[in-house]
């Protein structure tokens, strides 16, 4: 285990030298790690009866994972693009590629908190001993009396056995653990393989050089903390003019009255302009030249979102 949280925390020196993609997923997993660690301390509590191990133990593994999966989903901007982009204009300029490339990325971000705390639930042992005891053969024990079955099996993750049987309950244990554990590693390597594979194809499949590509990368990060930061500046003033109409005055700190001075603002947005920004974009380009992002494309007042005679679809969404 300690092993493994220092594996973790390997991640953090992701924060100085890779993409935000990689320091997100790295930064999820040691949360989940520790998360995991609480709960195994704090909650989990194995209830040692039979029929009931089995779905607690399934759940104290299953419930929390779909969780996260879920609010990996909600949190990834991926599924919100998606969701403007059915509203607004239909997928209808997207190709199956582009739509299988889109799933892909939404669910395989969303993946990293789930498949990290199976992989530390299945490390750790205790879930799986509670599920699977009871369903332990007792012939395969050497030796086991006769007399006791399930319901005796069902105790041994809470070590309320009699004392004759605190040898079988150390088998039991033993052989639970390393079955949770073999499985534990399995789907390491499975999901190591997996990502080794996706990001070979991903470089194959890309339209763009290894150097155009961390362009991208700089530019859609860079946009986008420009446009948050411009947003909150102009909604501030927006807000602050209008409290002015309405009151007459509007009081402000010092910071804010430098902005209202240095930064006039008119009027708002019209939607057509929100909705042109709004959305999924896969890469593309006009006359060859490249477009970045929607914002990108209005400022360039390239018009539609299919592909043209002047301009093609890239298969290739922004990570």
């Amino acid at each position: 285990m300690a092993a493994l949280i220092a594996e973790n925390f390997r991640f953090l020196s992701l924060f100085f030298k890779s993409k935000d993609v990689m320091i997100f997923n790295g930064l999820v997993a040691l949360g989940t790690v520790g998360s995991e660690e609480l709960f195994s301390v704090v909650a989990f509590n194995c209830p040692c009866s039979p029929a009931r191990n089995y779905i607690y133990g399934l759940a104290a593994i299953g419930v929390p994972a779909l969780a996260l999966f879920l609010i990996g989903v909600i949190w990834n901007n991926h599924t919100w693009n998606l969701v403007a982009e059915c509203h607004k204009r239909g997928v209808k300029n997207f190709s199956a590629a582009a739509t299988f490339l889109l799933f892909g990325s939404i669910m395989g971000r969303a993946a990293v908190a789930p498949v990290t705390w199976s992989v530390i639930s299945l490390l750790r042992g205790e879930a799986y001993i509670c599920a699977l005891s009871e369903f332990v053969r007792p012939s395969s024990l050497d030796k086991f009396p006769a007399e006791y079955g399930a319901e005796v099996l069902a105790r041994f993750p809470c070590k309320d056995v009699p004392a004759n049987l605190t040898k079988f309950r150390d088998e039991v244990t033993r052989r639970l653990r390393y079955e949770s554990q073999l499985f534990g590693w399995l789907l390491i390597g499975i999901v190591a393989v997996l990502v080794f594979l996706t990001k070979c194809l991903k470089h194959c499949c890309s339209p763009l050089s290894y150097r155009q590509e961390a362009y991208w990368a700089q530019y859609r990060s860079n946009e986008d903390k420009l446009f948050r930061r411009t947003a909150e500046v102009h909604s501030r003033i927006l807000a602050a003019n209008n409290v002015k109409q309405f009151f007459g005055f509007v009081a402000l700190d010092k910071e804010e009255k430098e902005l209202v001075q240095e930064f006039p603002v008119e009027g708002v947005q019209p939607s057509p302009q929100w909705n042109a920004i709004t959305g999924v974009y896969i890469y593309r380009e006009n006359k060859g030249f490249p477009l970045y992002s929607r914002l990108h494309k209005w400022a360039k007042g390239v018009e539609g979102n299919g592909p043209t005679p002047e301009g093609h679809e890239m298969l290739f969404l922004a990570s």
